[in-house]
């Protein structure tokens, strides 16, 4: 932890990307309660992410992180929450099925909250009012009153996070998780899509499996079949809500940011000696930090100092996002740099932001295509490099919407009005994941198969 450091700190210093709340009475009160709720995860549980996650940057496990682009109060229901859960499930069995690989599961849930804005300011018409900045901020009607920040929307956050991993704990430890209720995971709506079927095909060889072991006397009720390890993550953009989760962790000694188990800082606030790695560099979870195509690397270099100066294992993820058109450039000078001064980080590739474009009907949106090419080129230019694709960042749903084109269910222009939903930018459906996921494992098997035959002709 940097000396001097307080969970207060990042106050004396710059900060982009927050509201100004008009009532300054009204913000200490809410943070005053915030302080005094129970935490929302606990301290071992970070830690037992980073270990996993340690496992994932020596190349011996995979990350699977993914979940809304931005959670919303309108569309909180239990159905929604279980069907994602339900998609990043059936995609990390894809994973390790196919690529016989330990999966790490953390979803975009119980806190993603917040979002930046490219502008402060939004028009429509002759009529400019503040940007909407997520629902634990203000209002997406566009009205005055909507759009001005109310820090009391930090309280409903916090209730329906504590309400969403209460859930997903059931989900995972409950036997919702159980690897015998492969085939009960999928969605009616998915049922007709081509990866659909080629699931069900797994699912049946997974079954197959199954039975084997228990006829051969395995105990089919070991823990590892019965429930799952899965873990939350958000941006931890909103300052005044992460400090007020911030504890002091009892076995230990050290700060823990109980708001989720893994924060990482986006591509517009990840700036040295400025609030947001302020924060973060106090705080002994894992952290993301999102690297976009204009990242400087002799900053990026300064800022893994401060927020891992003792280059632990596990603490690190570089989500990288830079377009499937200019990977193939801007990746491996990043790659090259961090090689070069020896850290150990997680690689992970966000082929979603650096994808996103305006489509002929007025929709924002995220071809297909483009999503998938770009985590392709990212397993090329690591093989190329020698380093480990560890892992993927989606932003995805279970719901059956229609907001990134393409895909097996040839979504197109026209199409997207039918079921947009977003409150922020688009997502992969359901089907779209599972499709993506398979294509991941056959990239992720290929990368392994090479290793080993690499390390065979080593020895």
């Amino acid at each position: 932890m940097t000396k001097n450091w307080t969970p207060d700190s990042w106050r004396s210093k710059p900060i982009r990307q927050v509201p100004e709340y008009p009532d300054q009475a009204e913000l200490e009160a809410v943070e005053a309660e915030l302080k005094k709720s129970p935490p929302l995860v606990f301290a071992g549980e970070a830690r037992n992410l980073k270990e996993q996650l340690a496992q994932v940057a020596a190349g011996k496990a995979f990350l699977l992180q993914g979940g809304d682009c931005a959670e919303s109060f309108a569309e909180f229901r239990a159905d929604n929450i279980r069907d994602t859960f339900r998609v990043l499930m059936q995609m990390s069995v894809a994973l390790t099925f196919a690529a016989s690989c330990p999966v790490v599961k953390v979803g975009r849930m119980a806190g993603q909250f917040a979002k930046p804005r490219s502008a402060d300011m939004e028009k429509q018409g002759d009529v400019e009012l503040p940007s909407y900045r997520g629902d634990i901020i203000n209002g997406i009607e566009f009205t005055p009153e909507a759009r001005i920040p109310d820090p009391k929307r930090m309280l409903r956050a916090y209730s329906q996070a504590a309400a969403t991993l209460n859930l997903l704990r059931a989900f995972a430890q409950g036997g919702y998780a159980n690897l015998h209720k492969v085939h009960q995971w999928n969605l009616d709506f998915v049922s007709n899509s081509p990866a659909a079927a080629r699931y069900q095909d797994m699912a049946d060889r997974i079954d197959e499996a199954l039975r084997f072991m228990e006829a051969c006397g395995v105990n089919a009720d070991i823990p590892q079949l019965q429930g799952t390890d899965f873990y939350v993550s958000h941006e931890a953009l909103l300052l005044w809500y992460e400090e007020a989760m911030t504890r002091t962790d009892s076995t230990t000694g050290r700060w823990y940011d109980t708001s989720g188990h893994m924060l990482w800082i986006g591509d517009r606030t990840r700036v040295l000696n400025e609030a947001h790695v302020e924060f973060l560099s106090g705080i002994e979870n894992p952290l993301g930090l999102k690297v976009g195509p204009a990242t400087d690397m002799d900053e990026l270099i300064r800022i893994l100092d401060k927020l891992n100066p003792q280059d632990e294992a596990g603490r690190i993820t570089l989500i990288c996002r830079m377009g499937d058109e200019i990977i193939e450039d801007k990746l491996p000078p990043v790659v090259r740099r961090i090689k070069q001064e020896g850290r150990t980080v997680v690689w992970s590739s966000d082929p979603m932001h650096g994808n996103t474009i305006k489509s002929t009907s007025g929709y924002k949106t995220r071809p297909f295509d483009r999503v998938l090419r770009e985590v392709q080129k990212f397993f090329q230019v690591h093989r190329a490099e020698g380093t480990y694709a560890g892992g993927v960042h989606f932003e995805m749903t279970g719901q059956n919407v229609t907001e990134c084109t393409g895909g097996a269910e040839a979504i197109t222009d026209e199409k997207l009005a039918d079921r947009y939903h977003t409150h922020c930018d688009p997502r992969l459906n359901a089907s779209q994941s599972l499709e993506l996921a398979f294509l991941i494992a056959e990239s992720l098997k290929d990368e392994r198969d090479a290793r080993a035959a690499e390390e065979k002709k080593a020895s």
